[in-house]
């Protein structure tokens, strides 16, 4: 049996890898084109293409899969299975139709919630306890498949969307493990997904990443949980753009100063900054001023000249 396997992230890797220690016959990989990556503009591989030439896989990178020659390449290929693990981009009917066995994708939620291409972010920014991976059958639609196998995975308050990825993708692999012998065999029944149950995670804009210090302490630290290490959350200090990275849990019933703003520095020491929130007090462990590295409190305070009643947010000066 012959797979193509489609990816872009790290999340995808080992899906991938593990097709090949069972014995699979992966005969291409797919992935997006190389970026620009970082302040120099480095053109990076991304990391799926990267171990598909580790294990010795050709690599297509089209720019669109939508177009008819590219779906003519992967024709070429003669899939009888077309695998995807967060690919990015919605692949056309013209490619869904190709495989005898058709394309299954491995996503990072529990469908038909969080539909979408964040849906890993999204879930710890929104609070939620639990997520999971669900492998379906791919259509035309966004994330609209019928449901193939399903399992959990939980959030704790320690996670951030980095170690929430490595859970996912881990558990993503094993569960395409324990899918695929059955599917191959014809022995599985998929669930249509309850569209009435469906919830979105579309893309994370610049808007997502901006801080409201009006929002409750909680809100603001599952934000800055969801966006590390990857974007990060940012506000403003002195006009320019201050990122934060990780904050402590906020306490219950640390109401801070009543008097002061939103975005107000109520005490600064070296174990962190407590900033006034919509209900509370959210401590700073480690945050990147503008043209710096990012840095604990403690590096960072001694050279900040933060005075007390300093405020957060705004915009450019």
């Amino acid at each position: 049996m012959r797979i193509v396997f489609m990816g872009t992230p790290e999340f995808a890797v080992p899906s991938l890898r593990l097709l090949i220690e069972r014995g699979y016959d992966v005969v291409a990989a797919v992935s997006q084109p190389d970026r620009p990556k970082g302040r120099k503009r480095v053109l990076t591989p991304p990391p799926l293409k990267e171990a598909a030439l580790a294990l010795g896989l050709p690599v297509l990178q089209p720019e669109r899969m939508r177009s008819p020659e590219s779906v003519a390449a992967i024709a070429e290929l003669q899939p009888d299975l077309i695998v995807t693990a967060a690919y990015g981009q919605i692949l056309p009917k013209a490619l869904l139709d190709i495989p005898r066995l058709g394309c299954i994708n491995v996503h990072g939620s529990l469908l038909p919630r969080y539909r979408g291409g964040a849906p890993i972010q999204r879930s710890i920014m929104n609070g939620e306890t639990v997520t999971g991976v669900t492998i379906m059958y791919m259509a035309e639609g966004l994330d609209t498949g019928d449901m193939i196998s399903k399992v959990e995975v939980p959030i704790t308050d320690e996670d951030t969307s980095g170690t929430l990825f490595e859970k996912l993708s881990a558990a993503g692999a094993e569960l395409l493990g324990r899918t695929l012998p059955a599917l191959i065999a014809g022995e599985l029944k998929a669930e249509p997904q309850d569209n009435e149950l469906a919830t979105y995670a579309p893309n994370l804009t610049r808007e997502d990443e901006r801080i409201d210090w009006s929002k409750p302490a909680r809100s603001i630290y599952n934000q800055v949980r969801g966006l590390s290490p990857m974007a990060g959350a940012f506000t403003y200090l002195n006009g320019e753009v201050f990122k934060v990275w990780a904050c402590a849990k906020p306490e219950e019933g640390k109401a801070g100063n009543g008097a002061a703003a939103p975005g107000t520095v109520v005490a600064a020491s070296t174990s962190g900054i407590d900033v006034q929130t919509g209900d509370g007090l959210l401590r700073l462990l480690e945050v990147q001023p503008a043209g710096k590295r990012v840095m604990t409190i403690a590096d960072w305070l001694p050279g900040a000249r933060l005075s007390y009643g300093a405020v957060f947010g705004g915009g450019e000066a």
